[in-house]
């Protein structure tokens, strides 16, 4: 078992690569460098092996698969998570790793919002992207996260291990911050510095369909993680409309002895019966949430004795 793995998932970085694995293996001489290639045309995993570092395949297409098999195959006590485009200097890499070992935290967020990101980041809608996510998954999940899409990661081989890789592509990072809320992992936050992708080094990320796919991911997270919170608000919202189209018929009811509109009224019953329903299903999913809680504790305690 390795001490520490660095995790490097790529995807035609052969422009920056080299520099990546060798600023790595310099901070970080008693690591192994991990690189995985998701399909790259432009000689991405030649270099990387040239520069030092263990080279291995993922052929479906998307950060959360490269991933998935990264914390399947590799094991390690601490493994330390960045990208291959040289946006995440290495100096910070030794602190995350010494809060993974020597404290015991389950995963160390690298924080670039707090330091360089906004001077350095030169696409308006990341940066506005960001700020949304965190606001939105901060307020479901009572947190104060400050980053939560950095690709910069340390975490502990409980976490890793534990951790069930659902998404395949760029919403990775979003499931992993919510996972370790709702799970109750030790989460500790760093300034890291960030610096902008060099000249001829391009994004793969889509600012508006990468980012309706990280909306859609937080409501998913939400509604499994939080049931009886995500149906008791399409309850009462299903409940007041409800009540909008019912009071105006039963006061015209109260002032001629007449139902008027019966059309208006049959909705406002339909409505109503929904929002029980939705609420009833909230108590059933909360219920069964908190069972798999218990079990996956359970599990946790499994893993660590396995160790």
């Amino acid at each position: 078992m390795d001490k520490v793995a660095v995790l490097i998932p790529c995807y035609n970085e052969s422009i920056t690569i080299e520099k990546v694995v060798r600023d790595y293996r310099r901070v970080l001489p008693e690591a192994v460098i991990y690189v995985y290639d998701n399909n790259s045309t432009d000689g991405t995993d030649r270099i990387a092996r040239d520069a030092g570092a263990i080279v291995r395949y993922e052929y479906r297409q998307g950060k959360g698969n490269v991933i998935r098999s990264m914390f399947r195959d590799i094991e390690a006590q601490c493994y330390l998570m960045i990208d291959g485009d040289d946006t995440y200097p290495a100096e910070d890499a030794p602190q995350m790793i010494d809060l993974v070992l020597n404290k015991g935290v389950d995963m160390v967020i690298g924080d670039r919002l707090s330091s360089t990101y906004f001077t350095e980041n030169k696409r308006p809608f990341h940066n506005s992207g960001n700020l949304v996510v965190r606001g939105l998954i901060n307020r479901l999940f009572r947190s104060n996260v400050k980053d939560i899409m950095t690709g910069y990661r340390a975490f502990s081989r409980l976490f890793v291990k534990s951790f069930p890789v659902l998404s395949k592509g760029f919403e990775i990072e979003t499931e992993m911050t919510i996972h370790a809320l709702d799970k109750n992992f030790l989460l500790e936050e760093v300034p890291v510095s960030y610096r902008d992708r060099p000249t001829g080094s391009e994004s793969k990320l889509n600012t508006v369909s990468d980012g309706v796919k990280v909306l859609k991911t937080i409501m998913n997270l939400f509604r499994d993680y939080k049931p009886l919170l995500f149906f008791t608000t399409l309850s009462v919202i299903c409940v007041i409309s409800a009540l909008a189209l019912f009071i105006p018929v039963l006061l015209e009811y109260f002032a001629t002895g007449l139902v008027l509109r019966f059309p208006t009224l049959i909705v406002s019953g339909v409505l109503a019966t929904i929002g029980i329903l939705l609420w009833i299903c909230g108590l059933i999913l909360h219920v069964t949430v908190k069972k798999h809680r218990q079990l996956y504790e359970i599990l946790l305690n499994q893993i660590s004795i396995g160790r």
